[in-house]
This record gives C-alpha cells, structure tokens and sequence, in this order.
C-alpha cells in the first residue's frame, strides 16, 4: 500500500529560534496523524530540527544536495554532510531550483543516482509552467521531466523515491488548480511509470500535490485515487495549517 505523506518545503524561512518553535508546535499536535509527516527547514537549521524533532513521527529532509562528494564547490552541501547531520531524505528538482538555479534534467538524474548511491530517500520534484499549461504540453513536459531525470533507473530505485508533481502554474499566479486537474495529472504520472516499468511497481509510488494545497481544499485534493499527499509551501510554516493539511490525509 502506498504511503500517505504530507511534506512541508519551508524554503528560505526560519531562523534557528523560529525552528525550534515550529517544530515544537508541530510535536504537539502531530503524533497521532497516519500520514509520514516530513519538514525540510534550511541548511543552517538541520541539525537545530533533527534534534527539535526527536520523540515524535516528524522526519527532517533537505531542500537540495549537491552531485558531489566534496571539493571545490563553495556552497553546496554533500551526502555525508546531510548523513552526519542526521538527515536522510532530500528534495530534488524543485521548480524554484530549476528556475532560478538552471537546475537541468541531466543534472538532476546526477543528483538522483548520487542520492541513491548513498542511502537517501528522493522527494523528486516535477511540473509544467503556465504557459506550457495554456498551450496544451503540461502532458509532454511532465514525462519528459520524469523519464529525463529517472527512467535511466532500474526499478528497485523506486522503493526510495516519492514523487511530487508542482503545477508551476497554480503557485502564487493568481490561477488554481482544481482537485479533478490534480487527480487527471498523477493518473498520468502513475500511467507513465506503468509504461516504463510495470502497474505494480506504478501502484506502489507514493505521487505528492505540490500545487497551493491549503486546509480549506486538502481533503478534496487528498481524496483523489492518485494523489498520495502534498508537498506544501507557505502552509507549512504555520502548525496550525500546516496540521490541518496532515489530518486531512489520514
């Protein structure tokens, strides 16, 4: 059975203080949800979060890692960095990385095969712009996106991947994606690793919404057949909404 998760990209918020307050608000009310519950504070803040979060179900990820074990790249953060902070999980491909870091899909596959290779679990970030939206193409562009960066895999490597698909569109635009949009997309997305791979192995990934998901619109998001979850944004940093999210997927 697939995994119901609910991950919160706090992006670039949260000092050290703040952290520890929102974890701690979390942690109180958190425990008793079904779903993995997972947070990706800044890199300055993992090891503050790893500790904050210890007694309760909330795991800590990153928001990005380098494809490179160490040397000269000023500002980037490697596996056995994130390892020895006690972090096992990363972000990769956000739209936000794609489109202010140039972040390709050939050197996401990098990131992806590195990520692998060391023992950390993949939330794989994906989606299509609102243009490509308008001119019909979001179907091309999302496989595209996805066979790019990880159809290079065999299909165990599934078994440490999430997906998460952000419709760049229905982010902070103006537009809204609806719950049928949502679910016509990961149906796609499920369709397209049963192509390549197989039904079981398709059925067996967990496929997270990362489009404006709020407390108000969650549960009919989460009903969906296909959608897994969400990857939440400016929700997630305040606990009561980002916990009114998490209860709507149990």
């Amino acid at each position: 059975m697939r995994q119901k998760i609910v991950a919160g990209n706090w992006t670039l918020n949260k000092n050290v203080a703040e952290t520890k307050s929102l974890i701690a608000d979390l942690k109180a009310q958190t425990n008793t949800s079904g779903a993995r519950v997972i947070i990706t504070p800044s890199f300055v803040n993992l090891t503050t979060a790893v500790e904050a979060v210890a007694g309760s179900n909330i795991e800590v990820a990153a928001q990005n890692m380098s494809q490179h074990d160490s040397g000269a790249y000023t500002g980037e953060t490697s596996a056995d960095m994130l390892k020895s902070a006690g972090v096992n999980i990363t972000l990769l491909g956000h739209s936000e990385r794609r489109a202010y870091y140039g972040e390709t899909d050939a050197l996401l596959a990098e990131k992806v095969d590195k990520a692998l290779a060391e023992n950390i679990e993949v939330i794989f970030c994906f989606g299509e712009e609102l243009e490509e939206r308008k001119s019909g193409k979001h179907f091309d562009v999302v496989a595209s996106q996805i066979s790019n960066a990880l159809f290079h895999l065999g299909a165990d490597a599934f078994k440490n991947i999430i997906l998460a698909y952000e419709p760049v569109w229905a982010i902070g635009t103006g537009e809204t994606a609806s719950a049928d949009q949502a679910q016509e997309m990961h149906a796609f997305i499920r369709k397209t690793l049963a192509d390549k791979y197989s039904a079981d192995l398709a059925d067996s990934v967990s496929i997270l919404y990362g489009g404006s998901c709020k407390p108000t619109n969650a549960q009919e998001i989460f009903s969906k057949t296909d959608v897994d979850g969400g990857l939440i944004g400016g929700a997630a940093l305040k606990a009561e909404d980002f916990f009114g999210i998490i209860n709507a997927n149990k």
